[in-house]
Order: structure tokens, then C-alpha cells, then sequence
């Protein structure tokens, strides 16, 4: 009795696990599970099938997305560019959006991108202001010199310029959002899950490059 009860349960937990995943080959529909995006904004290459990633460091949505975003892109197809793009839509969210683009002219984005998000949403450090983030590149081996001139520099005064205005351009009202091919937004409201939001990420790929989902 005891193992038919525990097969029971078990069989219980696959089938509700099987409900819950997204499931293969499914046709995903415009207004139910993704957005258009009217009008479709031009990407970084043509040839090339682009996917944005909107996101703030202090979202803990975007936080626990990461595993399943970064579990995709060890798989993702070989036309598909990747861009992770900090949203700005009020002063805290433009500190850390400056902070991305600081990091990134430093070439250390790849190093802190992780430790970014684990200082805001494990440690609660704000790293909202100047000194904080100063402070946080000398533990991470960047001196302040080198923080402070990348951080002041024209490149990253002219990327933070271009990221306030690329929110309302994509319809973008909330993180993480995926955009495909400036074409299709991709949001958690309408995924439900964050599997799901890979799921339809892939299934606009792949109507992208005129190939079958998979």
C-alpha cells in the first residue's frame, strides 16, 4: 500500500510538473502570449535575429530569471545577437543602468554583471550613488581613477542618453521584458512563468529565420 500510495503521488507530481512546462512545438499567439511592436524598431543587424534584454539590477523578477536566461544562452541558435539592455525609468534605475555602461567601457561587465545583482538583492547594498559604486569596483579590482573616468566619460554619458529614450520606443513598462527582432515583445505578465517567457523567446526566433520551433 505504501508504494502504490507513493507511485500515486509521484505520478501526481510528474503530471502537474508536465501541465506547468511549456510545452514543445507549441504555436504561441500575438496578444495572449507576446506583444507586437508598432511600430518595429531597427536592430544592430540585419542579417542577424536580435534579441534585447530590458532589465534593472534592483528587479528581483530580473534576478531569478538570470538562471533560466543564462541556462538559454549557452544553447542559443548561432544568428540569434543577445544584448542585455539596463531600462531607465526613474533616478534609481539610472544609477544602475550607469553602472552597467560603466562597467561595460571598462570591460569588466562580464566579471561584475553577476556580483551586481547579488549586492543589491542578497546583500540590499543600494549602490545608488557614486561613492557606492566606487567603493564596489575597488573590491572588484578597478581602481577609482579608472571607475571615475570611465564613469564621467562622453561614451558613457552618450549610452545613458540613448537607453532613456529606447523604454518608449519599445513599449517597454516593465522587467525583464525580452524584445525579439524589434518586432515582438516578451513580457512575464503574459508568459506566466519564466520558462515559458525562453519558450516564446524561441518560438519568435525561429518564425524569424524562417525555420520550424523547437
Amino acid at each position: 500500500m505504501l508504494r502504490t500510495g507513493l507511485a500515486l503521488a509521484f505520478l501526481a507530481l510528474f503530471s502537474t510538473l508536465v501541465a506547468a512546462a511549456p510545452a514543445a512545438n507549441k504555436e504561441f499567439a500575438a496578444g495572449k502570449d507576446y506583444e507586437l511592436i508598432d511600430p518595429p524598431q531597427p536592430t544592430s543587424d540585419p542579417s542577424k535575429v536580435e534579441v534585447l534584454e530590458f532589465f534593472w539590477y534592483g528587479c528581483p523578477h530580473c534576478y531569478h530569471f538570470e538562471p533560466d536566461l543564462n541556462a538559454w544562452l549557452k544553447t542559443k541558435p548561432d544568428n540569434v545577437v543577445f544584448i542585455r539592455q539596463p531600462a531607465v525609468f526613474n533616478e534609481r534605475w539610472s544609477a544602475h543602468a550607469k553602472m552597467f555602461y560603466t562597467a561595460e567601457a571598462l570591460g569588466v561587465l562580464d566579471k561584475l554583471h553577476t556580483p551586481f545583482y547579488e549586492a543589491i538583492q542578497v546583500k540590499k547594498l543600494p549602490l545608488a550613488t557614486e561613492e557606492e559604486q566606487a567603493k564596489f569596483f575597488a573590491e572588484h579590482g578597478v581602481s577609482k581613477d579608472d571607475f571615475l573616468k570611465a564613469y564621467k566619460s562622453f561614451a558613457v554619458d552618450a549610452k545613458m542618453r540613448q537607453a532613456e529614450g529606447l523604454g518608449p520606443r519599445y513599449g517597454i513598462t516593465g522587467t525583464p521584458t525580452l524584445v525579439v527582432n524589434g518586432k515582438y515583445r516578451v513580457s512575464g505578465t503574459l508568459a506566466k512563468s519564466y520558462p515559458n517567457m525562453v519558450a516564446i523567446t524561441s518560438y519568435l526566433i525561429a518564425k524569424e529565420s524562417g525555420k520550424p520551433a523547437k
